[in-house]
């Protein structure tokens, strides 16, 4: 089995996702629980485009005990999915938890931010864009304000008269 999830992977590394989701669907017949050929088909799905098919791949997924680094790349594909169907609420629920669960990683924080940005809360979503921002960049430009964008990083709509 382990093989065929391999194969599938790298037919997906070399642009060939239907053939990827053929050796998948045959794999998911006799173990249609197995978190990682769940995952897989998720992302080999998302891969071609096919977000609304991905959805309860990602779901199967996560709830059958996916973990690791896995587990984390298919709360960014779920929440990040939830977000290209309009589904906001559910995104900020998936990412909220992934980032309690992954807290050091960076990119889920970036991938609910835009989330935030989906629901109005601009604010709030350019706020952690600037952190984020300011904590990874060597662009000295930047880093020559730092300490006037951090303090203004929570106060974006504030005025001083």
């Amino acid at each position: 089995m382990k093989s065929e999830i391999e194969k599938a992977i790298q037919l997906r590394k070399e642009n060939k996702p239907e053939q990827a989701l053929i050796v998948l669907a045959e794999l998911l017949k006799s173990n249609p629980v197995d978190p990682t050929i769940n995952y897989q088909m998720a992302w080999t799905c998302d891969f071609m485009g096919k977000e609304s098919e991905a959805v309860p791949f990602y779901e199967k997924a996560i709830a059958n005990g996916l973990s690791g680094e896995d587990r984390k790349g298919a709360m960014l594909g779920l929440g990040s999915t939830y977000r290209c169907l309009g589904e906001y609420q559910k995104s900020l629920k998936v990412f909220d938890q992934a980032v309690k669960e992954f807290a050091e990683d960076r990119s889920l924080k970036v991938f609910r931010a835009l989330t935030l940005y989906n629901l109005g809360k601009a604010e709030e979503s350019v706020s952690e864009l600037l952190v984020h921002l300011l904590d990874t960049t060597n662009d000295q430009s930047i880093k020559t304000y730092e300490k006037a964008l951090r303090f203004y990083s929570d106060k974006l709509n504030e005025t001083w008269k």
